[in-house]
């Protein structure tokens, strides 16, 4: 994937992840469109010279209008980049854990899929363009404090696979790109293997840069979650990652 004279658009990119790669396309030479719902982060972003728009990923209208609003300025928009995401701790045992749960598969998957369809057709009219979606390592080993967060990213993984199947031959590229956990968000004060933002971003930006793009944006730090199951490291991690379920709240004291 060429990183210059693109235009891209990045629903969620206010902050974290979705920020820093909005700085590094721009840094590339390309073109760079800001959606969030932080008025003032939004704000920050159109001081630095990014085009922003306001988008909401759980609310069908927003995205309708949020689309429409960066087609008609952008008309060349040719990237689209699914960013928006929220993660939660979640005990299961508890029947209040439901309210997180809906939140979660909400904004992660069907917010996804709100994006998407937004845009698709945008795309195929073109005969060129490119998805990125949001996974996370976590969809491949599962985090089992976070059962939701696991849940929807799996379901955005296999929706980007059936994507890229009904799209072939359209011209319009599904990449999917696969975190670790990241030192940004708060990352960085729970999990001191969290990768910094800096390093993952370029070695992010080197993957997209290869010939062919590679369908899953793998950085180093998020294969042993990749490919857990092939290396028969599956049962193990997820045992070691079930240690964290003694820190929910109901399961203290």
């Amino acid at each position: 994937m060429k990183l210059s004279d693109h235009t891209v658009f990045i629903a969620g990119g206010t902050s974290g992840i979705g920020q820093e790669l909005a700085r590094r396309f721009a840094a590339a030479g390309s073109t760079v469109v800001v959606g969030g719902r932080t008025e003032d982060a939004l704000a920050r972003l159109a001081e630095e010279g990014f085009g922003t728009v306001r988008i909401d990923v759980n609310d069908a209208a927003s995205v309708t209008s949020a689309r429409d609003t960066v087609l008609a300025r952008y008309p060349g928009l040719d990237t689209v980049v699914t960013m928006s995401g929220v993660m939660h701790m979640e005990d299961l045992r508890d029947p209040a854990h439901f309210e997180a749960t809906a939140a979660t598969v909400e904004t992660n998957l069907l917010g996804t899929i709100r994006v998407v369809d937004a845009f698709t057709p945008h795309l195929i009219g073109r005969g060129a363009g490119t998805f990125v979606t949001v996974t996370s390592g976590i969809a491949f080993l599962p985090f089992p404090a976070m059962p939701s967060y696991a849940a929807s990213k799996a379901g955005v993984h296999a929706y980007s696979e059936a994507l890229r199947a009904q799209l072939a031959g359209t011209g319009v590229d599904v990449v999917e790109l696969v975190p670790p956990a990241v030192a940004t968000a708060g990352q960085e004060k729970v999990n001191p293997h969290a990768l910094p933002l800096d390093e993952f971003a370029t070695e992010v930006m080197d993957l997209l840069a290869q010939e062919p793009t590679p369908r899953e944006i793998l950085v180093k730090g998020v294969q042993m979650h990749r490919w857990a199951e092939r290396d028969g490291t599956y049962d193990d991690l997820v045992a070691q990652r079930s240690q964290a379920l003694a820190n929910l709240p109901g399961r203290q004291g």
